[in-house]
């Protein structure tokens, strides 16, 4: 590894990103000066051209703490025109984003380019072409050194690369970082993998699952951008604390469109003020509960009792009951909608009104059509037919009339489950009800079973082994025409309903075809904190791979009994703010309000899960559930045994527990006055 005064190539690349930094910049304001007063049509266009032009200003701008670009690529030989205008021995420095100079030669490529793949692929064994691969180290937006390895050389041995490994082990303060510069071929492969398909990631902590989730939506609208610009990208998160911590990712990578919700927020149709039981959100997440709300739904449509008779001027033209009742039943034999259906009986009625005329001698058109559809009588025979139906009023007779649900639910919940579900004080109407969030994805199933659902072309969905099978199938119904990237560890599920096989969630998000990754090599938590960790493995997760660390440096591990309780909390809390970088205490939720009284009474500033630290607070107070997700430079844990005493059953709390131990980047002091959990050996 080369440093400052101790090679004079250092001083070139200096130079390199200088002027690269120049040519961003003159892009920037080769955008802000663009005036499209004569090239817009109308205010409308005006303002959609200039939200894109505002859009691209972002995109173009340099954040200074931010490497320009990280890496080089030497090849042997060009690499083609559809790669990248390259001759021999042509050099590419691979970066966030493009950037070209006056003349548009490319200074930096943009790391999604198919000319960059190399740089996190190639390999002594299978070098691409590839004669150098530089790394470059900085110190804030400082270039201050870099590392070669020549790949064509047999005489140098493959190493690990050191600056590789200060990137992944560097301390961190604030929100998550992207890591384009040290994405290793494993996660590379799921990266980029094509638009069409669907992935899942199966990944133990500090694989770089949500990463990897992440740089793929990068990748995604960087090769299919005019596509999803049309149909849309999300990103969906476990709670807001997680989304806030990851939403600085998309922006440094140049990507300022991609929406981030959670599930709650995508089935937000009703305000949600309640709870349920463990036991009846179980059931009414289980899948079983779609098909009693389509029995439901379709309840409301009746056989009709008599024709309609349809009158335009001095004629009467008459539908008879058969031909009504055929009408229906060949709708409901059709794979629609049950709003599209409704609308189109009358048009249906119309049409037989219309063969009528015809045979009659009339050459009635659409007009004609549409005009008996709308007809009093045909809309009268369609209101008693086939009402309309609001999906929350649906839901809610089925939570509070017991007879209606029986009538819907028999053969599929036993009586039992039936008596969890129902509400112990019916409510009167939509508005007084008190929504739970399971009942909410009810709803959302109800809407959808009326009204189809908007289709994104992308979706990622992370720590996605949380969800109840009606969750699967509200998030499902957001990507039916695109595909998805499904973020999880089943290790990690600590709801009542969480997953037990990604076979099982994956076919309830309507992507049974979806192929399933595995990341096994541990980059973010150090090795002695993960084999910890993993003595909870064979409790909460059997089978599973534990995972690898490959880190080198071991980091701090210490176990250290409390007997001063908080006192002894806030000291192990002291000690690590000593140290560079993040600090989180993470504690089961009730033990929060103690801790954030000791560390106010010592002193010491903190703040909540998913906020930004600075320089001077550099401490998060976490309650347990809420950890999920989160990584810190340092973690004291607080009381384990109480992380999983907080949750209803044994399995859920030993996962919780795992999660809790598995946030450390650096180090991790647990500390405990009552006993250790017995399966921590």
């Amino acid at each position: 590894m080369s440093t400052p005064g101790h090679d004079d190539p250092l001083s070139k690349e200096r130079s390199h990103l200088a002027a690269s930094r120049s040519a961003l910049r003159a892009m920037r304001e080769d955008v802000e000066s663009l005036d499209i007063t004569d090239v817009t049509a109308n205010w409308v266009n005006a303002a959609v051209l200039e939200s894109q032009i505002e859009q691209r200003i972002k995109a173009l701008a340099d954040l200074s703490e931010t490497p320009l670009f990280f890496g080089r690529l030497d090849y042997l030989h060009a690499q083609g025109a559809e790669q990248a205008e390259g001759g021999d021995g042509e050099r590419f420095y691979v970066g966030r984003r493009h950037v070209h100079d006056a003349d548009g030669d490319p200074m930096v490529i943009d790391w999604r380019a198919p000319v960059s793949q190399p740089f996190y692929r190639a390999s002594k064994k299978d070098p691409q072409d590839v004669s150098l691969r530089r790394r470059f180290g900085y110190t804030g937006g400082d270039l201050t050194a870099y590392e070669d390895e020549h790949l064509l050389d047999p005489a140098e041995a493959a190493t690990t690369s050191r600056l590789l490994q200060q990137e992944i082990e560097r301390p961190r303060v604030g929100p998550m970082r992207d890591i384009v510069a040290t994405i290793q071929p494993e996660q590379d492969e799921i990266v980029r993998a094509g638009l069409a398909g669907s992935v899942c990631v199966q990944g133990g902590p500090g694989t770089g699952k949500t990463a990897v989730g992440l740089h793929r939506v990068a990748y995604l609208l960087y090769a299919h951008r005019e596509r999803l610009a049309r149909t849309g990208t999300l990103v969906i998160g476990p709670n807001r604390s997680f989304l806030h911590y990851i939403e600085q990712v998309l922006p440094a990578l140049g990507e300022l469109t991609v929406r981030q919700a959670t599930v709650d927020d995508l089935v937000a149709h009703v305000e949600v003020r309640g709870t349920d039981e463990a036991a009846t959100a179980v059931i009414k997440g289980d899948a079983r509960m779609a098909e009693v709300l389509r029995r439901a739904l379709y309840s409301h449509v009746v056989p009709p009792t008599e024709g309609v008779v349809v009158v335009r001027g001095s004629r009467r033209w008459r539908v008879p009951v058969y031909e009504v009742e055929e009408i229906v039943r060949e709708l409901l034999a059709r794979d629609i909608r049950y709003g599209a259906a409704r609308e189109a009986l009358p048009q249906r009625i119309a049409h037989a009104v219309l063969v009528q005329m015809e045979r009659a001698g009339e050459a009635p058109d659409d007009r004609v059509q549409n005009a008996v559809a709308r007809n009093a009588a045909v809309k009268a025979l369609v209101k008693s037919v086939w009402p309309q139906v609001d999906p929350a009023r649906l839901v809610l007779r089925l939570l509070a009339d017991a007879d209606f649900l029986a009538e819907h639910a028999e053969g599929i919940l036993t009586e039992d489950e039936q008596k969890a579900v129902l509400w112990v004080k019916p409510a009167r109407s939509v508005k007084s009800a008190t929504w739970s969030p399971a009942d909410a994805v009810l709803i959302d199933e109800a809407t959808d079973l009326i009204e189809r659902t908007h289709s994104l072309g992308h979706v990622v969905l992370d720590e996605a082994q949380d969800l109840s099978p009606m969750q699967y199938r509200a998030v499902g119904r957001r990507c039916t025409t695109g595909s998805a990237t499904v973020l999880g560890d089943l290790a990690q599920g600590t709801t009542p309903w969480a997953t037990r096989s990604w076979a099982q969630a994956l076919g309830h998000l309507g992507k049974a075809e979806a192929v399933v990754e595995e990341l096994t090599a541990g980059f973010r938590v150090p090795t002695d904190v993960i084999a910890y960790a993993s003595r909870l493995l064979p409790h909460i997760a059997p089978g599973l791979t534990p995972v690898a660390s490959i880190r080198e440096n071991p980091g701090f591990f210490d176990i250290r009994t409390a007997p001063d309780g908080t006192a002894d909390v806030v000291a192990a809390c002291r000690e690590l703010l000593e140290r560079e970088g993040s600090v989180g205490l993470i504690a089961a939720d009730a033990r929060v309000p103690e801790l954030a009284a000791a560390l106010a009474a010592a002193g010491i500033g903190h703040v909540g899960p998913g906020e930004e630290t600075t320089r001077t607070t550099r401490l998060s107070l976490v309650p347990a559930s809420l950890a999920k997700g989160l990584e810190y430079d340092y973690v004291v844990l607080d009381e384990p045994q109480a992380v999983v005493d907080g949750e209803p059953d044994e399995r859920t709390g030993l996962r919780r527990l795992y999660v809790a131990l598995t946030r450390a980047v650096s180090g991790l002091v647990v500390t405990h006055a009552t006993e250790l959990p017995p399966q921590l050996g």
